[in-house]
């Protein structure tokens, strides 16, 4: 049987469901979800296999005003992911204001060509269903889309109409991943992301967005990960909210991100995390590089 794949870029403005939508694609969480933007740091890439046809998906960080080296990666990490696929999915929220970010997507658009699918996402939010007609009108004027879907993210709904519509972009090719992979991310970056998510839902204001983390050690025992952890933070005030009162802000944070580690690696885990200030970290290139951040990664 002839094999078939697609390689599938997910853009969208920060916080329209992206992460949700590549962990709904390929069946696991792959991407860390919270509600703050710029929670999407790096290319992600999910990748689902039945059969004969294989399908690689690009989650992108969110497309904003890039202030220091960390965001200037970000971007470019999503225009180069739009130069090169079969096919771009652009997720927006049911809402009739297009924004600045998705009139740039847009205009961008206009000068690949690459076939681009609308997906409509949060449908759930939307009390009036045939509000969602006068969605597709806006953004069916502002451009011609190859189709447009209508989905909820967090409730499964419209994937599989989605996934039908995204199949009619394969080409016929070799896989160009292993068949039983899901992901490109190594298991340390993910733990580091698992960290990071219960940071991001942890620590309010803007310390989230100062805060990295880097997975130091993963070593595999008898039926259990030993796994240690550094997080970086801007400065030291930061560090005493992450770790908390006698550390119990830093314990609740480990405590969570162990139980979904062990979730995701069906083993039992040994979490162990510091937390370091590293000033101006997002500006310096060797830490953006360890951290896999840099956008040539």
């Amino acid at each position: 049987m002839d094999k078939k794949t697609a390689f599938v870029a997910i853009v969208g403005k920060p916080n329209v469901g992206k992460s949700s939508l590549i962990n709904s694609l390929v069946g696991e969480k792959i991407a860390i979800v919270s509600n703050r933007p710029q929670t999407t740091r790096n290319r992600i890439v999910g990748v689902v296999t039945h059969g004969p046809e294989q399908y690689v998906f690009l989650d992108t960080p969110g497309l904003f005003k890039a202030k220091d080296m960390l965001g200037q990666n970000m971007t470019k990490i999503v225009k180069d992911s739009v130069n090169d696929v079969d096919l771009i999915l652009m997720v927006v929220e049911p809402t009739t204001k297009i924004s600045k970010a998705e009139e740039d997507f847009i205009e961008r658009f206009k000068l690949l060509n690459i076939p681009v699918v609308l997906v409509i996402n949060k449908i759930d939010l939307v009390a009036d269903k045939t509000d969602i007609m006068k969605v597709i009108e806006v953004y069916n004027n502002a451009y011609d889309f190859n189709a447009i879907v209508p989905i909820s993210a967090m409730l499964n709904e419209g994937i599989s109409d989605l996934m039908a519509e995204i199949k009619k972009y394969q080409i016929e090719s070799e896989h160009f991943f292993p068949d039983d992979m899901i992901t490109d991310k190594s298991e340390r970056f993910l733990a580091s992301e698992i960290l990071r998510e219960k940071l991001l839902l942890n620590i309010r204001d803007e310390i989230p967005h100062g805060v990295a983390v880097f997975t130091e050690k993963m070593k595999e025992r008898k039926n259990c990960l030993d796994i240690e952890c550094l997080i970086y933070c801007y400065r030291f005030n930061h560090k005493g909210i992450i770790i908390g009162k006698n550390g119990s802000m830093l314990k609740k944070i480990a405590t969570q991100a162990r139980l979904d580690m062990e979730k995701f690696f069906k083993c039992r885990v040994n979490l162990k995390c510091w937390v370091k200030v590293k000033d101006n970290w997002k500006n310096q290139s060797s830490v953006l590089k360890m951290l896999g951040l840099s956008a040539n990664d």
